[in-house]
């Protein structure tokens, strides 16, 4: 069922983006920019076409294409300042759309090729953010990504960095990367070590992994949101556990069908779930590899599933609510959406939990 929303209008919605990855938010251009201050090599001559080298097309066949864009942009992020940099430039595309909290998330590991520690890429990237916030309004927060691949010391050492900064910038932790070969339960140690520190954890689950992987994200790891969750559907328990005890799901339409986490639109349950009171929040993953944004996300699920304004209303208001912040602040985001709806004559379908 399609439901033409209008674009101006979605743009002027409020919004939040709780699942955005940095190094899949790089602009072409800041790649240039990166790349004559570093000496580095391009594969284009000056002034040449980027956007192919870190933007997938329609035809993406795989997940496989479409991490192969990460490959070629992470040897830029590899100094204080260009992760200083991208950080802030995601504050500023987030207020382009009107997005006013942003959750940003990052490998620590992955950034230190030239002599970073991993509190020196936190900080560069919490700095980044607060100068987005001062200069656009934005509330931003870091989430620290554990890698499925890396070493145990490798993702402890992420945790306890993570945990210096809590309060200061950071929001959360996440495991990521190949959920296939590598399932959480082999993860328990380092996030049983993010929970007795009191950090919050979301898990990338139920992507490339099945509905279990969610199960064992929320009754052992401590995830108290799921990163995709596309799977769930594979088990009815696993869902209606997830329905019950209120966990949010961080959906991101574009790259979950660029990825093949599912087959394509038709195979696409974000109806299912949202009609089955599970709460779900549209967010981007990766915008500059995915070509999207985030009210781009929210015309998709207008378009190609039919949600109403009131819906999307709720879709946004879910977001607010699923939020790595204190209690004062999500009454303040709260507050201040719902005034914003309310200017625009627009009531969330329901009720927020």
């Amino acid at each position: 069922m399609a439901n033409r929303v209008d674009r101006a209008l979605l743009r002027l919605l409020p919004k939040v983006d709780l699942h955005v990855h940095l190094d899949g938010s790089v602009r072409a251009q800041t790649i240039a920019d990166l790349a004559k201050e570093q000496g580095m090599e391009l594969p284009v001559s000056p002034g040449g076409d980027l956007l192919p080298y870190i933007q997938v097309n329609e035809e993406c066949g795989s997940l496989q294409e479409y991490l192969s864009k990460f490959d070629f942009v992470l040897p830029f992020l590899q100094s204080r300042e260009a992760l200083e940099r991208v950080a802030y430039e995601i504050v500023q595309q987030s207020a382009e759309h009107n997005c006013r909290y942003v959750e940003v998330r990052f490998a620590p590991q992955l950034h230190r090729r030239k002599g970073l520690t991993v509190e020196d890429t936190i900080r560069s990237v919490v700095q980044g953010l607060r100068r987005g916030e001062e200069e656009y309004g934005v509330t931003a927060r870091v989430i620290a990504i554990c890698m499925r691949n890396h070493s145990y010391e490798d993702n402890l050492e992420v945790v306890e960095a993570a945990g210096r900064f809590i309060g200061k910038g950071v929001a959360a932790v996440d495991l990521a990367g190949d959920e296939a070969s590598y399932p959480p339960q082999w993860f328990r140690e380092v996030f049983a070590c993010s929970q007795a520190k009191g950090i919050p954890v979301t898990i990338h689950a139920g992507e490339a992994g099945g509905a279990d992987n969610v199960y064992e994200a929320i009754t052992h790891l401590g995830a108290v949101r799921i990163g995709h969750g596309v799977r769930l559907k594979e088990d009815r328990a696993i869902l209606d556990m997830v329905r019950e005890r209120k966990v949010p799901l961080e959906m991101c339409p574009v790259s979950n069908i660029q990825t093949k986490a599912v087959s394509g639109w038709d195979a696409y349950p974000i109806r299912e779930y949202f009609d089955s009171g599970i709460l779900i929040t549209i967010n981007t993953d990766n915008p500059s590899v995915s070509g999207t944004d985030i009210t781009k996300e929210y015309e998709v699920v207008a378009d190609r599933f039919g949600f109403s304004l009131e819906e999307i209303a709720q879709l946004i208001m879910n977001g607010v609510e699923a939020a790595f912040l204190g209690e004062e602040e999500k009454l303040a985001l709260k507050r201040e959406f719902g005034e914003r709806l309310q200017e625009l004559g627009i009531d969330p379908a329901g009720k927020t939990p």
